[in-house]
């Protein structure tokens, strides 16, 4: 498991480390460009070139970018392109140091980005703007120092424009930006690099790895039945939305938990009874299950909403809303959950439009901080939420974890309802829900990029995750 850092928290952490720890802030550059060096030289040794140039802005990462410069001038043809303005005490310093050769054209096999970092908070324009166009249009690998230029650290929303890096280098720690919105079109591959800040405290987003899963898939025991593992049941479907209660029941029978049920009108049951004869199929809720996932395909209306009433007011298990049962809560009845009369521990799997509605911001506004709008929600109403998008953000305000694995190939119709399911089955076993919730998006995502390895994104469906998702689990399982 991985941290990830606000641009707030890496403030904190170059603070503690500087003052409380006195290291002194032109050692830490020195260590930065140093970090950066080596990853520039590694890239161009592979690559066969020797030609770079190093685009310096005026703050600390361009002072970050002539410590790299004068690291590697006597290894490469080494040029430095230098932004005009006031420039800061750390960043002229080691200006003074370089040495080395200036160009005014932005023109080289390898293009090391040292523009802007991860404090960026005004839109990029003027000769900068320029000089972001150009790196992108020269054709050259681009290197990144801790943040493509023009990208926020916080949010990976774009400055006006930003540099699109092939690698960013990471100084000291993973930043939110590089896995938010726009952040993984931008930023290429992210390579972390320590260079001795240290952080005050642990309150900060993790990211999982597989070996985070070992409880969540461990080995099972031979001495087992089906009872061992606990009952799912899923409500879901209608007439016009049948397929979603397929999607959630397919998942939620691959998910490793002994029962699965489906509560859908009799025209669903009837539909998929004979593809799936080890459901149970039900007319109601069943209150007695040990997870319970509700609201996908059912339609945004008053009934929804009275099923996701009963439940909240009357289940006691661990329980998803998800899709429609999110959507007729926001039409219906907004603090539904905070209002809640059951010992339910609750999960919501809003995606981001589902997220506007039910809290009346706007999209725009959940984008720009996905992370501080989800733990509000979560500590509010006392609830997990997991809120769904490219890269995902799931907290229940204590704990909150990206989850980057997946792909565009999930980006149609039904990954969310599979998700459900497949959550719901884990949870039934016995696993905490929220991870049982990480395991889900964890499992599903990387089951796209297998599928997209030999189909592409453009042609996964979800009967191809569903037919592949047993090589994520097996990667994930336990061996002991």
């Amino acid at each position: 498991m991985r941290v990830v850092l606000t641009n707030a928290q890496m403030r904190n952490a170059d603070s503690y480390t500087i003052n409380t720890l006195k290291i002194s802030s032109e050692e830490l550059m020195a260590q930065a460009g140093k970090a950066i060096a080596e990853e520039v030289e590694r890239r161009a040794k592979e690559l066969g070139a020797h030609k770079i140039v190093i685009v310096c802005g005026t703050g600390n990462n361009g002072g970050d970018g002539y410590v790299a410069a004068r690291e590697l001038k006597n290894k490469f043809d080494v040029a430095v392109w230098a932004a005009e303005g006031n420039i800061s005490p750390d960043c002229a310093r080691e200006k003074s140091r370089y040495g080395g050769a200036y160009c005014s054209e932005i023109f080289a096999p390898v293009v090391v980005d040292c523009l802007f970092g991860t404090g960026l908070s005004r839109p990029v324009e003027g000769a900068l703007g320029e000089a972001i166009n150009k790196i992108n249009s020269s054709g050259a690998y681009v290197i990144a120092a801790d943040i493509p230029s023009g990208l926020s650290g916080d949010d990976g929303l774009i400055k006006g424009c930003a540099v699109k890096a092939d690698v960013t280098v990471a100084i000291a720690e993973l930043k939110t930006g590089y896995f938010l919105n726009d952040g993984p079109d931008f930023c290429g591959e992210v390579v972390k690099r320590d260079i001795g800040i240290s952080l005050p405290d642990d309150s900060y987003c993790n990211l999982f790895d597989d070996g985070d899963f070992e409880g969540v898939f461990a080995r099972r025991k031979r001495n087992s039945n089906k009872g061992t593992f606990g009952t799912a049941n899923i409500v879901a479907g209608s007439e016009k939305y049948a397929g979603a209660a397929a999607l959630a029941i397919s998942c939620a029978l691959k998910s490793g938990c002994g029962y699965v049920k489906l509560t859908a009108p009799q025209s669903v049951k009837n539909a998929l009874v004979a593809k799936y004869p080890q459901v149970i199929y039900c007319d109601e809720s069943d209150f007695s299950a040990d997870s319970v996932a509700a609201g996908m395909g059912l339609s945004a209306g008053e009934e929804t909403y009275n099923k996701i009433r009963s439940l909240l007011d009357n289940y006691c298990g661990k329980l998803i809303i998800d899709a429609d049962g999110l959507n007729a809560l926001a039409r219906f009845n907004k603090d539904a959950i905070r209002q809640r009369l059951g010992g339910a521990e609750v999960a919501i799997t809003p995606h981001i439009k589902e997220f506007s509605r039910l809290t009346g911001l706007s999209v725009e506004e959940i984008a720009k901080n996905p992370i501080r709008y989800a733990k509000k929600f979560a500590r509010e109403n006392d609830c997990i939420v997991l809120l769904k998008s490219s890269v995902s953000v799931l907290t229940d305000d204590d704990r909150c974890t990206l989850l980057h694995r997946g792909n565009s190939a999930l980006a149609k119709g039904g990954s969310g309802d599979m998700l459900s399911g497949f959550a719901a089955g884990t949870a039934a076993r016995g696993i905490d829900l929220f991870m049982a919730i990480a395991a889900a998006s964890y499992v599903l995502g990387t089951t796209a990029e297998i599928c997209a390895e030999e189909r592409t994104e453009f042609c996964v469906t979800s009967r191809d995750i569903i037919k592949n998702v047993h090589f994520a689990v097996k990667r994930l399982t336990t061996k002991k």
